[in-house]
């Protein structure tokens, strides 16, 4: 029998300190290798996380139309083809928009570029016309020596585009029966779990009600964010607005970060194709809808699903960017809020059931063994 005095000799937090360590590094063990394992599977596991966020914004939809009556199958073929006929159809319009309003684009930047090397020259910087073209002549020159750099990655674009266009595919394969049979593979994932069916039920259906709101507000959020800025865009006579409107709702869905790269793209375009003071309009309007967004949207919106503080927020998309770039930022934030809200479902015990009601005794009269009535 071992002695338990060198245990008497450790003071009990330190001991509570090293038990929670211990614990602590098995967890960070698991969550390292499965993070590895993410990685490594990444081909499959962002089309498959993007078509759970996607079911959740579809759901609602194929719900509705399987209780009007449709067999889930039909459903399913109906919610698909209406997303993709949006897509399809935004996409139609933007890119024939976009080829229409290209040349002026160029034309106008060209122009701007012109005014503001004449800025340069005759405004109050006063520099030499010498110095300039120096300036033009090393980025030209850096632009010739990363050549090869660039036809590698022209090179290269094929082999992106087919395992992009083998990732859609996945994603709309997994969208289609998660749409279809998402019960039944609910239900059948649940029976690997035995006595815990219970819990884990409750935990998923916390964390996809989470999604759910998530993913619809967000997109709620993002729409009105993408039409006002756009709205905004066409009211300045900016060429290519619809394009710009799109990359704002696209970058919306990252938070934070996200529409603090489209607001830059998107400002950088209004200054090279109009004016400093129509950019400056642009960049306050842009502001000031980011915060009416922040404090009053996003509350009421987004804000009961995630209740994340902005300091939570910004590490969430830090880890995720880290661990997976720009795809992992867009998906942190949510499974951050999915482990938030199943965790505790994990951990409570199942509600008791209530007491069995006492039997009633029978109507009518007692019979004997005879058949007689008693009494």
């Amino acid at each position: 029998m071992i002695s338990d005095r060198p245990t008497k000799l450790v003071p009990p937090v330190l001991a509570k300190m090293a038990a929670w360590s211990v614990c602590l590094i098995v967890v960070g063990v698991v969550v390292y290798i499965f993070a590895l394992i993410v990685a490594r599977l990444s081909f499959v596991a962002l089309p498959v996380a993007v078509a759970l966020l996607l079911t959740a914004l579809l759901y609602p939809l194929s719900s509705r139309l399987t209780g009007a009556g449709l067999r889930p199958i039909y459903a399913a073929w109906i919610t698909l083809l209406v997303a993709l006929a949006i897509i399809v159809g935004a996409g139609w319009l933007i890119g024939a928009r976009a080829s229409d309003e290209f040349p002026t684009v160029v034309e106008q930047v060209q122009k701007s570029i012109n005014e503001l090397r004449d800025w340069l020259v005759t405004g109050p910087i006063h520099l030499e016309t010498k110095q300039l073209d120096d300036w033009v002549e090393t980025i030209t020159n850096q632009l010739q020596t990363s050549q090869t750099a660039i036809t590698n990655t022209v090179l290269t674009a094929g082999q992106v585009a087919i395992e992009v266009l083998a990732s859609i595919v996945l994603m709309l394969f997994v969208t289609f029966f998660m749409l279809k049979d998402g019960d039944r593979i609910w239900a059948w994932f649940l029976k690997g779990f035995g006595g815990m069916s219970g819990r884990v039920d409750r935990a998923g259906r916390a964390a996809w009600l989470t999604v759910s709101h998530y993913v619809q507000g967000t997109v709620a959020v993002a729409a009105v964010h993408g039409l006002v800025m756009g709205i905004v865009l066409a009211g300045l006579g900016v060429p290519l607005w619809a394009p710009l409107a799109i990359l704002i709702f696209l970058a919306s869905f990252i938070p934070i970060v996200g529409i603090f790269f489209a607001g830059t793209v998107a400002t950088l375009v209004v200054l090279g194709t109009t004016s400093p003071i129509k950019a400056l309009i642009f960049l306050a309007v842009l502001i000031v809808e980011q915060q009416l967004e922040n404090h009053v949207l996003q509350p009421l919106i987004v804000g009961r699903a995630l209740n994340f503080h902005p300091l939570a927020i910004i590490i969430v998309l830090a880890v995720g960017g880290i661990l997976g770039g720009i795809a992992g930022a867009a998906v942190a934030v949510p499974v951050a809020a999915v482990i938030y809200r199943a965790l505790p479902e994990l951990r409570h015990e199942p509600p008791a059931l209530p007491p069995p009601a006492p039997p009633t005794p029978p109507e009518g009269p007692v019979k004997s063994e005879s058949g007689q009535p008693k009494g």
